[in-house]
């Protein structure tokens, strides 16, 4: 019998955790986020989906954070919960699900869900999915003389020889074979 390392058991259970996910509804409690930025040691900042998020903000916060949002937008750290340290990672533009934590200043939440795809489109199904993080759509790219990603601008690469004169010599091998 082969024995399994801790480590592996555990982040066997966490992801199996998270495949086979019901996609449950996030409770009044929970809100979704995204994430701005790492903050290393498992803390990671978030944007949430309005300011009205009361159970984030605290009550001696509320005023002065409703007040600044006219400036620019609120945000807060999440931790990672240990279940999730080393098994799972997020990163910058990521939506996870948080919940409030009692304790701490500057930590406002704890991560207890990382949002996938597959997420995404049953809350959107469901009516959940907040408008704020709702894709836009995608304009179709105009075609401007001044666009810097037009391959005419560029100059010939030396290095390989182009496409048209391998067509051309092509052509003329098969007419020569042909006569």
């Amino acid at each position: 019998i082969k024995m399994s390392h801790p480590n592996t058991t555990r982040r066997k259970h966490v992801l199996k955790e998270m495949m086979e996910d019901d996609y449950s509804l996030p409770t009044e409690q929970q809100q979704i986020v995204r994430v701005i930025s790492s903050r290393g040691n498992n803390l990671h900042e978030v944007e949430p989906t309005s300011l009205d998020a009361e159970n984030f903000l605290g009550k001696h916060n509320s005023n002065k954070c409703k007040l600044l949002s006219l400036i620019y937008t609120y945000v807060f750290i999440v931790s990672m919960p240990n279940k999730f340290r080393k098994n799972v990672w997020v990163k910058r533009g990521d939506f996870i699900l948080v919940e409030p934590i009692e304790e701490g200043d500057k930590v406002k939440a704890e991560i207890c869900k990382i949002l996938t795809p597959e997420h995404i489109k049953e809350y959107t199904k469901a009516g959940i999915w907040p408008e704020r993080f709702a894709k836009k759509a995608v304009e179709p790219p105009t075609n401007n003389a001044s666009d810097s990603d037009s391959d005419e601008s560029l100059p010939p690469n030396t290095n390989r020889p182009s496409h048209k004169q391998l067509e051309e010599d092509e052509d003329s091998e098969t007419d020569s074979e042909d006569g």
